[in-house]
């Protein structure tokens, strides 16, 4: 950089002098010609750390929508009148443990009252705890602690299972039903007694979810129980997140508008990370299982090497403006040589529009039109000089030495190697080749699991009955089985009604019952709060979809991989993958960095502090983050659901190149963050081999930068398309294939009926003889009469008994 940067005639201090005036030129040509606008190649990388969900205090503040928050202060109120009532001249940070567990058993009585509107005051009462007494609290943080400390006594004296026994009620109470299907527009008043419930329920599963070391305990041993109690159901015969996945597809069906979906959808997102697990538990549960099956431990923690990974830089200007000039005398022009860490992200064209000479929908990385032919080499060459000038140094990717990821092998790759044990004869290279096939070589649970089944469907009997572990996991799979497909739509149906890029249908279902108030807005400071309010009630129903949608994948794929296949299939067939496509097939940048938020509106801050007055100003500016923790994490969530979807199934793989993904994926590169750009390079990778030879030509840092970032299988030939799985397939006959696949695995294990031909028949006289019958009461009064009709009556065809001997 010096060589090319350092002093020469004529050059003065930065910013003088005639060298910079044709960079100048060239930057301002280069950013006038972009086709591409969203986003800048100088975007920073994004410190983004993924995980189970975000902070404890975001996690809660993002239960209430803006236009809820008159509600805090009517829950302060039902809660001061009762609690002065009952306990006089003290406040409820002043009561020992033993005075606030009396209080809310009288609370809890007020539950039971047949008054409405009373049941409902005791309710906002118990909210009021719930949401940590803030009028007798001075800052956020004692909010929080105080919260925490009333849910776990709440938990502990009952109010779970009485707010459960409320919400059924609300649920199956059907003058509510008809009131809001007879309204022209449902606004906040029509769900009061939902919400109320949902809230408390949430805050309890929340505070109680999140493990701190501090923790005494008492409320280690409250958090078990609670774990188990939403797990395996004691009173009813369904788990609680069944009621849940019951309350969105009713709601979707048309048959109850009113239910508050951001709360149900918030809820059920917690219920399944808190009873199934989150990413790192189910990484504890996967090598412990795998140690149960016999099967080698895991190469590497996935979760600690993305975390260890960097995302790749964008070209930068001048680079890529060297690119994409020809020479004027018949060849390239030399260049500095540049290591080739950058993506090729900005050269596209529009996704949807034809092209007849058959070549794909994207452009090559080192042609951009609107350039050429502008600058002669000696302009590049002051680019060139001027640009170190000017601009802070090249922000380099410095990669580990070596792959991040350690190589494997399928077990297709036996279709070739049959025999790898028989090698007397074979050349050296032949030897080489089979010891790295042995050591690179990986057998998952699902490759067991599919084995396992096989051989349960050849010998049913001599295999006997499987051994089916009763796992939070099962008990949910089971319970959600003959509705699975009624609740994967209803999940896709209010995703697709989310996702910024949907239009406004009358046909599609209305998410916004929660969020609008019964007064719509007269001012335009009122209207844009609301603006704000609902693009985040949106943002905050896609974080809870994606996130549900993955979790129950990826525990469903430990469990079996059937339950997994099952799941997935219908999810296909509802259309999750072009809805998912069309979710990224928008400005995603600015969708992460979206500020749909209003900081000082923010659950605990507008508990404790005086709210300022809001301007428009204020309300354009938003936060202060760099991005939206939500859309980020929502973004990643599906780019993995999609991998999930389509990963070794070569008709999915299909419907990603036929809805032109590639250069929707390609797009949301630009976002500099190492997890998502994996999840973006592994889809592209799937597909590279379908896309043809002109693509891979003209996107070889696209290419380069999937060979240094995804796991290499050595038996998938994916960068070159000479594989058989490139070949015509039968897309069809795979689906079908896997259908019943699934089919007879639920047969056999959830449908066991009495009369099954597969059923143990005992042919031992004495044992038949000997066992020992239930009959009823008065038999020994008619015994005679039935020996008389059934016995002697009957003549013995002897013929037949020869017959079968």
């Amino acid at each position: 950089m010096e060589a090319a940067g350092g002093a020469g005639p004529g050059d003065g201090a930065p910013g003088k002098g005639r060298p910079l005036q044709p960079a100048a030129k060239g930057r301002e040509l280069f950013r006038s010609q972009r086709k591409e606008s969203e986003g800048s190649v100088d975007c920073p990388s994004v410190e983004f750390e993924y995980g189970d969900a975000d902070g404890y205090a975001a996690e809660l503040s993002e239960l209430y929508s803006y236009t809820e928050e008159l509600e805090f202060t009517i829950n302060r109120k039902c809660f001061e009148e009762d609690f002065q009532t009952q306990v006089q001249g003290k406040r409820w940070l002043e009561l020992d443990l033993a005075q606030q567990k009396a209080y809310v058993m009288r609370l809890l009585d007020g539950l039971e009252v047949v008054n409405r509107d009373k049941r409902l005051k005791a309710a906002r009462a118990v909210l009021y705890l719930a949401q940590g007494v803030f009028g007798e609290c001075d800052i956020e943080a004692e909010v929080l602690h105080w919260s925490r400390h009333n849910n776990f006594l709440l938990y502990q004296m009952g109010t779970f299972s009485a707010f459960l026994e409320l919400l059924n009620m609300e649920i199956d109470n059907s003058q509510a039903c008809s009131s809001a299907l007879r309204k022209p527009a449902i606004s906040l008043a029509d769900s009061t007694e939902l919400r109320v419930l949902l809230s408390v329920m949430y805050l309890m599963v929340e505070n109680i979810r999140v493990e701190v070391e501090a923790d005494p305990p008492e409320w280690k041993s409250s958090r078990e129980t609670f774990r188990t109690e939403l797990s395996f159901p004691v009173h009813s015969e369904e788990p609680f997140a069944l009621l849940l996945f019951t309350m969105v597809a009713k709601f979707c069906s048309g048959h109850a508008p009113h239910f508050p979906m951001k709360k149900v959808l918030l809820l059920l997102w917690k219920v399944l990370l808190f009873t199934l697990g989150g990413f790192e538990a189910l990484q504890a549960m996967k090598m412990r299982k795998r140690e149960a099956l016999g099967l080698p431990p895991l190469p590497e923690d996935s979760i600690q090497v993305m975390r260890r990974m960097r995302a790749a830089s964008p070209p930068t200007y001048t680079i890529e403006l060297l690119d994409q000039q020809p020479s004027k005398r018949g060849h390239r022009s030399r260049r500095p040589l540049v290591k080739q860490d950058s993506l090729d992200m900005y050269n596209e064209r529009d996704p949807f529009k034809n092209d007849e000479a058959g070549v794909d929908e994207e452009e090559n990385d080192d042609v951009d039109s609107g350039i050429e032919g502008e600058l002669d080499l000696m302009e590049r060459e002051a680019i060139i000089q001027a640009v170190p000038a000017q601009r802070p140094p090249i922000e380099r990717v410095s990669f580990p030495k070596g792959l991040p990821w350690a190589p494997k092998v399928r077990r297709t790759l036996s279709i070739s190697w049959r025999d790898t044990d028989t090698l007397v004869g074979l050349p050296r290279p032949i030897h080489e080749s089979v010891k790295t096939l042995k050591q690179h070589k990986y057998v998952s649970i699902s490759d067991v699991q599919i084995k396992n089944e096989e051989e349960l469907e050849k010998c049913p009997m001599s295999l006997g009955e499987e051994e089916v572990q009763e796992t939070p996991c099962e008990m949910l799979y089971r319970a959600m089985l003959y509705n699975l497909p009624q609740y994967m739509i209803a999940l896709l149906k209010i995703l697709l009604a989310a996702a910024p890029t949907s239009k406004a249908k009358t046909d599609s279902i209305n998410i916004l019952a929660d969020v609008l108030p019964e007064e719509m807005p007269i001012t335009v400071l009122q209207s844009m709060k609301l603006g704000v309010d609902v693009n985040r009630h949106k943002e905050i129903i896609v974080k809870s979809i994606s996130a549900t949608l993955l979790l129950l994948l990826k525990h469903f794929k430990l469990n079996h991989i059937y339950q997994f296949e099952y799941v997935s299939q219908h999810l296909v067939f509802a259309n999750c993958i072009p809805l998912i496509l069309k979710f990224f097939n928008q400005n995603i940048m600015s969708y992460i960095t979206a500020k749909n938020s209003i900081s000082v509106l923010d659950y605990p801050h507008c508990t404790v502090h005086e709210l300022p007055e809001l301007t428009a100003e204020s309300l354009e500016a938003g936060d202060n983050n760099q991005f939206c923790w939500r859309n980020l994490f929502s973004c990643i969530n599906l780019l993995r659901l999609l991998n999930k979807l389509t990963k070794w199934k070569h008709s999915r793989t299909m419907m990603l190149v036929v809805f032109k993904s590639a250069p929707i994926l390609k797009r949301a590169l630009k976002v500099k963050q190492a997890m998502m750009q994996l999840y973006v390079l592994k889809l592209l990778k799937i597909q590279t081999k379908y896309l043809g030879r002109q693509w891979r030509k003209s996107n070889m840092k696209t290419m380069s930068a999937i060979y240094q970032k995804v796991r290499h299988r050595m038996n998938d030939d994916w960068a070159y398309g000479n594989d058989i799985d490139a070949r015509p397939w039968d897309f069809q006959a795979e689906e079908c294939t896997l259908r019943a696949n699934i089919e007879a695995f639920n047969s056999r294990r959830y449908d066991k009926s009495q009369d099954s031909e597969f059923a143990p028949v005992d042919n031992c006289l004495q044992s038949v003889l000997g066992q020992r019958l239930e009959l009823p009461e008065d038999f020994h009064y008619s015994y005679e009469l039935w020996l008389e009709r059934e016995v002697f009556s009957q003549p013995i065809r002897w013929e037949e008994l020869l017959h079968f001997q």
